[in-house]
């Protein structure tokens, strides 16, 4: 079929609306009519180059939510009519990662900016003739998206589809970081360093696990208000602002974890949070940062007499078929809020006026939601 798809053609380019050519699913494939795609910041990572890619062009999204339409060979679990979302980590069942609980480590996840399809390593997309490469497998940046069921995580009818699509990325990986790599327990003090829509989303798992105090770190007057709306206790505009307040709350004991969420995580940064942090304490690295960058400034000495830990993250730490059913119960008790986390939606033709408010910190988390005109 054809479609709709917002593709990038290389580094420093803006998104540009193409019409694309989409392969029927072939065995263990669905295809999907999508109701929206969040726009996560490692997209713009895919846009600057940080991000390293098999070739371009390249279909963004990577974080969506919608309908199966197809359903390939071999699929078992999912059915036409079937409201999914999808995960940007797929999930195979059987590599070893996968037989030790670790989905959200899946061997397939070697594929995730290459383009080939797990089922034959082909690809599902074309531009004029030429293959394309979706954006983590997925490539939400289109109204219609054909994947491998691993990646497809089925759902009840009653959620709202829009709000559903953010747990394909943003809010699991925030929460997760905060509760399962966090492991934040009750009376804890966490510290949450960048506040969009990832780190808002570690912010009230913080919060749900019974942190004693929330300390929200970021730039923007906007996200600080937001963050401590939606669970933390106290919100700064740096590290540096909030290295002394942390230590005092805490009686000089400072922060059993602090969980660094920024849109770009540098090398220096990893200092400053590591000098927040208690005895025994860790800095959970969520935010990604430039593939290229392989130093970082972390003070040895203390790394070792103090017992500290610096620890990466990714979904949170969760396979994505256990953490988005679970947070969608969450949603539905009213403890996990997600219609409060979408600030502004967009249409696809305006994806690069979404980026740019990104960049410029007016959203939490902007949403391209399709309407009829796409499909």
């Amino acid at each position: 079929m054809k479609t709709k798809a917002a593709v990038l053609r290389g580094p420093g380019k803006d998104w540009e609306i193409e019409e694309i050519d989409l392969g029927d699913p072939i065995a263990g494939e669905v295809q999907v009519r999508l109701a929206a795609s969040g726009l996560c910041h490692s997209d713009e990572h895919v846009r600057t180059g940080a991000s390293p890619v098999a070739f371009y062009p390249v279909i963004g999204g990577h974080e969506g939510a919608g309908v199966v339409t197809k359903v390939g060979p071999e699929v078992s679990g999912l059915q036409e009519g079937d409201h999914v979302v999808l995960a940007f980590i797929p999930g195979c069942g059987r590599c070893r990662p996968c037989s030790r609980g670790l989905q959200n480590l899946c061997d397939e996840g070697a594929l995730l900016l290459s383009g080939q399809s797990i089922s034959d390593r082909s690809y599902r997309a074309q531009l004029n003739g030429e293959p394309l490469v979706p954006m983590c497998l997925l490539g939400t940046f289109a109204p219609y998206v054909t994947v491998n069921e691993a990646s497809v995580i089925k759902i009840e009818d009653d959620i709202p589809l829009d709000k559903a699509a953010l747990l394909g990325c943003g809010v699991s990986t925030g929460w997760g970081s905060a509760t399962e790599i966090g492991d934040t327990r009750v009376g804890d003090t966490v510290v949450v360093v960048g506040v969009g829509g990832v780190g808002i989303n570690a912010v009230q798992g913080a919060a749900a696990s019974g942190a004693r105090y929330v300390v929200a770190v970021d730039p923007v007057e906007f996200k600080r208000q937001k963050a401590l709306e939606l669970g933390a206790t106290h919100a700064f505009a740096s590290m540096e602002e909030a290295t002394g307040p942390v230590a005092e709350l805490t009686w000089g004991q400072n922060a059993n974890t602090t969980i660094l969420t920024m849109g770009e995580v540098h090398g220096d940064e990893l200092q400053p949070a590591l000098a927040m942090t208690a005895k025994g304490g860790q800095v959970v690295v969520t935010g990604m940062g430039d593939a290229t960058q392989l130093e970082a400034s972390i003070g040895l000495f203390e790394l070792t007499l103090l017992q500290k830990r610096v620890q990466g993250a990714i979904f949170g730490g969760v396979s994505p078929r256990t953490q988005i059913p679970r947070l969608l119960e969450l949603y539905r008790h009213g403890t996990l809020k997600l219609d409060e986390l979408v600030t502004t939606t967009y249409k696809l033709a305006d994806i690069n006026i979404g980026y740019r408010d990104m960049q410029e910190g007016r959203n939490l988390r902007g949403m391209v939601v399709y309407g009829d005109d796409d499909y």
